[in-house]
């Protein structure tokens, strides 16, 4: 169940954020074996001048369409953690929503007893996932 933060500048349409959320899920759904259903995405809109990412020395150039996003997980190998790195840059590209230098991914994370969906349990020690 990933948790993924998609944060980006303010003046693209709703379409156009709709399907790079929709891009990031199926290939959360593939590489991380994700279940169609089990979706928890936060989108934030900054205004200009209010995502500062810069290059860390790589050269990488940014442009003012640069998207961060982060995914909270448990349980992947590294394989998958570099495979998706790669699935989201070639997919995003491909789609025109995100160039490769414009995209920014960490993962973070946690495991089963780090989560709640409601009723405040842990459904994952409490068997109800």
């Amino acid at each position: 169940m990933p948790l993924v933060r998609i944060d980006l500048i303010r003046g693209r349409s709703a379409e156009e954020v709709r399907g790079l959320a929709d891009t990031v899920q199926s290939v959360l759904e593939e590489v991380f074996a994700a279940p169609a259903h089990d979706r928890y995405q936060l989108i934030t809109e900054h205004d200009a001048g209010q995502v500062i990412v810069e290059d860390s020395g790589l050269g990488i150039p940014r442009s003012d369409r640069v998207v961060v996003i982060e995914v909270t997980h448990q349980g992947r190998d590294r394989a998958q953690k570099q495979l998706l790195y790669e699935t989201l840059a070639e997919r995003l590209d491909a789609s025109g929503f995100v160039a490769p230098t414009d995209l920014v991914v960490s993962l973070v994370e946690n495991t089963k007893e780090d989560w709640s969906f409601g009723h405040g349990r842990a459904q994952f020690l409490t068997g109800e996932l």
